[in-house]
């Protein structure tokens, strides 16, 4: 079981930390500028999704998309849950002090970044087909133009 949903675990617990440390440096060094929080903001956003970008580019050579798909869905999952519920509480603010329409906006702001983020490395991946299909039917196609043609008898 570990080493099944390891990776997804470690992909959750990185993209929590890309938020703390976003939010630790808005609370320390940006406190009432909102501004600057935002293109702070926006920063951790655009980690977020090179992350994703990097990662679905390196899991979809080697693995199919169902599966490496799932394991991403897994941990964004988890990453937002603990965005959203638990990184307020660590720089010291209520999660629901807000209105929901705040954590309806962070948490899709953030599936928003990561959706973009895994798109882009997998639709990279593909165009230069080294996907893990792609490499699937250049081995098929190798094999089957490797035999010789057998006559049809009758």
């Amino acid at each position: 079981m570990k080493d099944r949903w390891g990776p997804a675990w470690v992909l959750a617990a990185a993209l929590f930390v890309v938020n703390v440390i976003a939010r630790v440096v808005i609370k320390l060094g940006l406190d009432g500028d909102d501004a600057a929080a935002d293109r702070v903001s926006l920063a951790m956003f655009l980690v977020i999704g090179a992350i994703l970008a990097v990662l679905a580019f390196r899991w979809g050579q080697d693995r199919p998309v169902a599966r490496w798909a799932g394991d991403v869905a897994v941990a964004v999952g988890i990453a937002v849950l603990l965005t959203v519920l638990v990184g307020p509480l660590l720089v010291g603010q209520n999660p629901f002090g807000g209105d929901v329409g705040t954590l309806l906006a962070q948490a899709g702001l953030y599936l928003l970044a990561a959706a973009a983020g895994v798109l882009v490395g997998f639709l990279t991946l593909t165009a230069l087909g080294r996907d893990h299909r792609s490499r699937m039917l250049k081995r098929y196609a190798e094999i089957k133009a490797a035999k010789p043609h057998r006559p049809v008898r009758r």
